[in-house]
């Protein structure tokens, strides 16, 4: 299976892979203004033994399949560690 992956110029590290090259109506509306324009960045192929860096590449092949795309949101952040409270404090 193939997947264009566009990037959001809007939300930073929000990815969009579709199962056609440019068929953005089968991006919600409402999620579309949201991610604003999208730009081409990868044509993949999605083999079972394709690894992805951040995303499941079986997860990601059954979103095309079911909906026709797959939202890649960024990674979440943990917390600085620098920013609990170690007990340290006199």
């Amino acid at each position: 299976m193939h997947a264009y992956v566009y990037k959001s110029l809007r939300k930073a590290d929000t990815y969009v892979y579709l199962a056609a090259r440019d068929d953005f109506e089968r991006i919600p509306g409402q999620l579309r203004e949201q991610l604003g324009p999208l730009e081409f960045v990868l044509d993949v192929a999605l083999t079972p033994q394709r690894k992805l860096a951040r995303e499941d590449a079986a997860a990601v092949r059954e979103s095309l399949v079911v909906r026709g795309f797959h939202l890649q949101l960024p990674p979440k952040l943990d917390l600085d560690p620098m920013t609990q409270d170690w007990g340290t404090d006199a």
